[in-house]
């Protein structure tokens, strides 16, 4: 017997009544004044785009703002990096405000417990396949000053609109945030059976150049007390994913290895002193692809947390990165 959940929700009341919005037949919800958004809320204290709910197949629930002027705020407190939702919460946007409802889930992901062997339960049950994946992390550098000098409102914006012209700038080259991490977004790749080329791990390249300017960008947007940076880990290899989206919005995640070494790489970048560093594999599958050209990546032995033995990393600044993308483009 499969026990019906209650539909993840968000109840909004005004002097209207209540209506409930269902968050189904997606894993992104857009909230704003602009037509364009999922919920379109007519509260002259919301930007046009104000921020954007997206659950992750673990099951969790995101509330990213997506730099609006007045704020997201749950519980009464003002956000500025994403962060995880709780059945009940209370969201408030400009004058309006909402309440975020999910059903509790007491079991883990293995459990049988209230599932039967239906074709209802297929999507979940096939989620564990070994496909060959490229991760890359890129991480906010220093993010613990700029909350301590930055006053909370200018912080708000600056953060929201760096996740929201990251998400744009990972679709833009064929993949999608797959996770939030404080101050850090998780994007995957997912490419075919056979190896991977160079081609197909240029687009990651290319999505964390436009990262990186995008950054530099914002330095020129607003008066912060120091240059805003990002740094990058970038791994290939094998992982379990899965997809349990349909049509045009593919909701995958990824576990294992090559996820862990992603993480592990970006944090060794502070160790080389270099903005990017690649993972062996990653490189082992570019290299044939740049013979002749000034490769940018150097080889370094790192020690990545929880791994016994010294790990190879190859690495380089964006300024080696850009030079290497444009000898692509000639």
């Amino acid at each position: 017997m499969v026990i019906s959940q209650p539909t993840p929700h968000l109840l909004l009341r005004n002097e209207s009544g209540e209506r409930q919005v269902p968050l189904v037949g997606s894993n992104c919800w857009t909230i704003g004044r602009s037509e364009d958004n999922t919920l379109v809320l007519s509260d002259r204290w919301i930007s046009r785009n104000h921020a954007m709910l997206q659950s992750m197949e673990s099951g969790e629930y995101y509330l990213i703002d997506l730099g609006s002027r007045n704020g997201s705020f749950v519980n009464g407190r003002r956000v500025s990096i994403p962060v995880t939702l709780n059945s009940g919460d209370r969201l408030t946007f400009g004058q309006t405000e909402l309440e975020f409802y999910c059903p509790d889930i007491s079991h883990g992901p293995d459990s049988s417990i209230g599932l039967d062997n239906s074709d209802d339960f297929t999507a979940t049950a096939t989620l564990h396949v070994r496909r060959l994946i490229s991760v890359l992390v890129v991480d906010i550098r220093d993010y613990t000053g700029l909350t301590r000098q930055l006053d909370e409102q200018l912080l708000s914006e600056v953060i929201g609109t760096w996740f929201r012209h990251a998400g744009e700038i990972i679709r833009e080259y064929g993949s999608w945030v797959d996770k939030y991490i404080g101050d850090a977004v998780m994007a995957v790749w997912i490419h075919g059976s056979h190896d991977v080329g160079t081609d197909e791990l240029l687009p990651v390249f290319r999505a964390l150049s436009a990262l990186h300017h995008m950054t530099l960008e914002l330095n020129h947007q607003y008066p912060l007390p120091f240059a805003l940076r990002v740094g990058a880990g970038v791994n290939t290899g094998y992982a379990m994913v899965g997809n349990t989206g349909s049509g045009d919005r593919p909701d995958y995640t990824a576990l294992g290895d090559t996820v862990n070494a992603a993480f592990r790489l970006e944090t060794a970048t502070k160790q080389i002193g270099l903005d990017i560093a690649l993972g062996e594999t990653a490189y082992g599958r570019l290299k044939p692809g740049i013979a002749g050209s000034a490769a940018p990546f150097k080889q370094h032995e790192v020690r990545l947390k929880g791994y016994e033995n010294p790990t190879l990393a190859y690495a380089a600044s964006f300024t080696d990165l850009d030079t290497f993308l444009d000898w692509f483009s000639t």
